[in-house]
This record gives structure tokens, sequence and C-alpha cells, in this order.
């Protein structure tokens, strides 16, 4: 599993509150008597959206608060993926994952380079299995090339073989802007931004309630036993799993508003020795996910997955039977995958929303238009590319601040 970032610096005080160096001074709300603390702009969750979110926010001058209910930033679906920095292929043209994601990755890029955040651009595959699937490839670069990808390319059986002598195909696409990053890494610069830039970061606050009132937004937050009482005049969820959760907690909000969530567990397995391959290898894409995949991550341990399991509530366990189907999977495209190779590595969980008729689900970010109440902004489904279009989904988000500022 991806490393689940350390403590970062945070800003409380004892007793459930903020220091006294924040905006929030010696609160009253804080000291638990009920009346709300007037604050500038409150982010909830610290995943890699979260912190991309309050950074973009921070910058643009706002007084960032970011509430995160664990010990430490990242420890969700934010540290429990490949870590992969993807193209922009499979997302249909014109939606925000398409959109966002290649923003982003090319946003990603730069910021890496520009804050020492180690990854590596090392390509990969898409691989046709069997002459059945080249329909399937074709219509992969198809939209890969709607999106903007340009340099995506299809290579011929020997092509794709000279690249990976190991890997059995009869075609495969080669995208040479996809790669891998540590997301740790990642998390830990943009907080440090953030930081830089004035914003707090307060732990073990969850948000276990709120309201629309005439004067606009309050949230209950729930810290080390007590409750404080914060009115932001700007609140982005960005809860991810619990996106849903938090705002079905906001009373006077449209419950109509709020998509159904289902949970896509995706389970990985180490490899055990050397990677046979030094890009990343990927199927055509199967329902609910990319398929059974190789990533190498930069110290070299090679992963397979995620597979796609639909659970009723989040179990991070991985179930050891699994690793029948994983070895059928791969050996798919390497025929060569020894017998107990495979050993449990770890999962993640997807928040998968409605597809609505369209062949995937979207980004849904949500601001007034779409629920009615001024100054809040919800994100859902912030799957894979989240981590890639981190950036522009920053981005996204202040420019729909910005856009919503009262004129007065």
């Amino acid at each position: 599993m991806p490393r689940s970032p350390g403590a970062a610096p945070a800003y409380c005080i004892p007793g459930t509150t903020f220091d006294t160096h924040s905006p929030l001074g010696h609160s009253t709300a804080m000291q638990g008597n009920g009346a709300a603390d007037k604050v500038d702009a409150v982010v909830v969750g610290a995943g890699v959206v979260g912190l991309a979110v309050a950074r973009a926010l921070a910058l643009a001058g706002h007084e960032t608060i970011i509430l995160e209910k664990e010990t430490t930033i990242g420890t969700g679906t934010s540290s429990r993926n490949s870590e992969v920095i993807h193209a922009g292929i499979y997302y249909p043209k014109g939606s925000l994952k398409a959109r966002l994601c290649v923003a982003g990755r090319k946003a990603l890029y730069a910021y890496c380079d520009a804050h020492g955040v180690p990854y590596r651009r090392c390509g990969k595959l898409i691989v046709a299995i069997g002459e059945q699937q080249r329909g399937a490839l074709e219509r992969v670069l198809a939209t890969a090339r709607g999106n903007g990808v340009d340099d995506i390319r299809r290579l011929s059986r020997e092509e794709a073989r000279a690249l990976e002598p190991e890997l059995a195909c009869c075609g495969a696409l080669l995208s040479p802007s996809t790669g891998i990053l540590d997301s740790h890494a990642y998390m830990l610069a943009l907080l440090g931004d953030a930081q830089a830039n004035g914003a707090m970061i307060a732990y073990g606050s969850t948000v276990a309630g709120g309201r629309i009132d005439e004067n606009g937004i309050v949230i209950d937050v729930a810290s080390d036993g007590a409750i404080m009482s914060l009115a932001p005049r700007l609140l982005v969820n960005s809860a991810g799993l619990e996106a849903q959760a938090v705002a079905s907690s906001i009373s006077g909000l449209p419950a109509k508003s709020i998509p159904s969530l289902r949970y896509a567990k995706g389970n990985y397995f180490q490899l055990v020795g050397r990677a046979p391959f030094k890009r990343l290898i990927y199927p055509v894409p199967e329902p609910g996910g990319l398929g059974v995949h190789i990533t190498i991550d930069l110290g070299g341990q090679a992963k397979f997955g995620p597979d796609v399991e639909w659970i009723e509530k989040p179990d991070y366990t991985v179930d050891p039977s699994r690793a029948a189907r994983f070895y059928a999977a791969i050996r798919q495209y390497w025929p060569a995958l020894p017998d107990g190779a495979l050993e449990p590595g770890y999962s993640g969980i997807r928040p998968k929303l409605p597809a609505n008729g369209a062949d995937a689900p979207d980004f849904v970010i949500q601001g007034r238009d779409a629920h009615g109440v001024a100054g809040l902004i919800n994100l859902y489904g912030i799957e894979s590319p989240g981590l890639t279009s981190s950036l522009a989904i920053a981005d996204y988000v202040a420019e729909l601040a910005e856009a919503a500022k009262d004129p007065a």
C-alpha cells in the first residue's frame, strides 16, 4: 500500500480548538457555548483533493481551515490507490474526468518538478489479449485522441514485445505521458503550500451536522468530545467516501441534490520477486474499473490490481482467495507468472455514482446552481483519476467560489 503520510503540523489547542494564531483566536464557539464563529473558508477532508483545494483557496487569499477526522492527512482513498499519473485516455469527451484529468496531468508534472516530488514518466501499454479486443482498443484510442491525448499511438504485437519481451498480446496502445508518483510526498507538498499561505488544519475533527439558515451555512464540528460551531462563508465538502454523509447531515440542503453512492472495493496483490516489465501494463477496461493491471512503484515493487468488488460498507481486508482470479487475469498478458508469486497487498474503495445513462459516472462538483445554497460546493464521486486531476479540480472549485462571490 502507498505510504500513509506522517502527521503534519496542525493548528490546534487543547479542548477542541485551533491555536491562538489562527483567525479564530479564542473563539467562544470553540468553547462550546453554541455560538457559531464566522470564518472565511472551510474544506472538509484532507485527502489529496481536499488539500489541493485548500491550497488553491489559500493562494487566492482565503483564510482556509481544513477539517480532517483522522490524525493525519490522506488516510483514505488518497493512500489506497495505484499512484498513477493518468494521461486522460478513457473518459468520455467533454466530461469533467476527461477535461480535468488532461489539465491536471500537465499541472501535476509541473508541480512535481517545481516542488521536488518524486515521480517517473514511465509510460504504459494498454493491451488487446485477443483479436476480439482489437475493437475495444480502437475505441480507447479514439476516445484518448478526442480528449487531447496526442502522444498515444498504436503498436503491433511485435512492437509491443520489443518494448516488453514478456508481454503477450495481439496489439497495444502506448501512452508515453502516463507515470507514477509518490503520493505521500505530493500530499505533504500540497499541505506545506497551503499552510505557507495561511491555511490551518484541524485533525480529529468531524462534521457532526449542520444547517442552512437565513445567514448562510452553519456546521457543527465534533472534536475531543466537544462540539464547536462554525459559520463559513465558503464550505467545500471534499470528504471522499463520506461526502454524501456530510451533505446529508446539513439540514436544509435538498436531498435530491445528493447522488446515491456505491462502494467499489479494489484489491491489490503484490508480486514476490523482480518486476517483469518497465512500463505499466493495462488490459482493456472492464465495467467499474480499468481491469487488473500492473503498476510498479518508485521503489520497484510491482503490484497488481485493482479488481472490482462491490461491497455494502467500507472494509479494507484483502481476501487471499481472490488471488485465483488475479492469476487468471494476469496470465492473459503475462503467461509466465509463476505459481505462488502473488501475496495480498492492500485495498482501496472507489466512491461510485450512478452513470445516469452514460458509459461511466463522471465527477460531480456542485455549486449553488445545483443545490440552491450559496457558499457550498460539494464534490461527489471523486475516484480515479482524482489524484491526477487534483490540481485542476482545485482550480475548478476556486473558480466556482470566485464566481459565487457576493457582488457586495
